[in-house]
């Protein structure tokens, strides 16, 4: 997301928290449906590290840029969430890796904390609304 919300930090790192949550469901759901498939690979979205990177480059956020390189461009920050193949686990006879309770427990946890955040950015705007009037 590259407008803030309000002007306020909070919203935008939850907008951006909550974008990377839906990538993440995205991927596993992509999982799931090829646990049968021969020969393909999990993968998994970690984007909580690329989320502190990017509240770390953002000047709105209360950081200082030492250096420009420390700011993620444009073209980065729309790639920011990206799926990567996941390590460890055991491959079975046709070479897939897809573990469906790995995958089932991710999708509930990922589901949880997006319900939890959405639920957090409602009460926030709710408390802009009642401020405003």
């Amino acid at each position: 997301m590259s407008d803030p919300v309000y002007g306020d930090s909070a919203l935008n790192i939850a907008s951006k928290a909550m974008d990377g949550l839906s990538y993440r469901k995205n991927v596993i759901s992509q999982n799931v449906a090829n646990v049968d498939t021969p020969g393909y690979h999990a993968l998994e979205l970690n984007f909580e590290s690329a989320l502190q990177k990017s509240m770390s480059s953002s000047p709105k956020l209360g950081m200082q840029l030492t250096d420009p390189k420390h700011q993620l461009s444009k073209d980065e920050a729309s790639g920011i969430f990206q799926a990567k193949l996941r390590t460890g686990g055991s491959e079975r006879a046709d070479g897939n890796n897809v573990d469906i309770d790995t995958e089932l427990v991710q999708m509930t946890e990922t589901g949880i904390r997006y319900s939890a955040l959405s639920t957090a950015v409602s009460k926030k705007l709710s408390l802009l609304k009642n401020i405003a009037r």
